[in-house]
């Protein structure tokens, strides 16, 4: 880019006396005004969100902001153990355990049932249809022998809360649309294809309703990191009251065991 013609953004921007942000004065439009997770939803994808949309939006930051002692918990504690001089390495270091198996499914759901829907011609119209379509799906996931992003839960066995919860606020909102409808008809077929019922779990749900309020699918990891940075701004507030992490780190410290090395075999 030819040096005149500078760096185009509608972000934040400023000059000696004004900060302009998304083309609204910060100070006199924004604080006090605009809401955090309103604010988040308009930076990522420059169009302020209608009130049903922040709702929904706002009930996914809550259902993924934090959930116990997960791995990115008490990875966030051990650092701030480690480090305590560092708040931002203990928040980065919990982040960074947003993957596969934590937060990342919210991304891997949206984006799976996007590619799903983004093959059909038009879509399914009534539940029998939707059901059928869910069918096919698990059972091609099941054949290639891949897991089927968004279903079951290590621990809410029997139905996880956060669920039913989400798609009736989207509903209430006007804002359940066709990935919603796909999951919960994957809810629904599961079981023919599989032999068992299996939970739709939290995480995979909030894809489905980020991907509905069409945000962008290589986002949607982001937002779950958005919500649990909350979630672990709140653990390392309680290790500060009530440190945890040292008793951790002696609990498996003074529980090794020396073992036999076992090497790896030779190429």
């Amino acid at each position: 880019m030819a040096e005149e013609d500078g760096y185009p953004t509608a972000l934040g921007a400023a000059d000696l006396r004004t900060i302009t942000l998304l083309g609204h004065d910060l100070a006199r439009d924004v604080m006090g005004e605009v809401g955090f997770g309103e604010l988040a939803f308009w930076l990522a994808t420059q169009r302020r969100p209608s009130r049903g949309q922040v709702r929904v939006f706002e009930a996914v930051l809550a259902a993924l902001a934090d959930h116990g002692f997960t791995p990115t918990a008490i990875t966030a504690r051990l650092t701030f153990l480690s480090a305590p001089d560092s708040v931002q390495g203990a928040l980065a270091a919990g982040l960074l355990g947003g993957g596969s198996r934590f937060l990342g499914v919210t991304e891997d759901t949206g984006r799976f049932l996007h590619d799903v829907l983004a093959g059909l011609e038009e879509l399914p119209g009534d539940d029998a249809a939707w059901d059928d379509l869910a069918e096919q799906v698990v059972r091609r996931q099941r054949e290639a022998g891949r897991f089927m992003p968004g279903l079951g839960h290590h621990l809410h066995k029997e139905g996880d809360p956060r669920t039913p919860r989400m798609f009736r606020i989207a509903e209430e909102e006007g804002v359940s649309g066709p990935h919603l409808a796909l999951f919960a008809a994957v809810g629904r077929a599961h079981p023919r294809v599989l032999g068992r019922a299996l939970p739709l779990n939290g995480a995979g749900v909030c894809g489905a309703a980020l991907a509905d309020l069409g945000l962008p699918l290589e986002l949607l990891r982001g937002f779950a990191l958005l919500a649990r940075t909350a979630g672990l701004i709140g653990q390392l507030a309680e290790e500060l009251r009530n440190p945890v992490a040292q008793r951790v780190f002696l609990s498996v410290d003074g529980a090794t065991r020396p073992v036999p090395p076992d090497p790896l075999p030779q190429p």
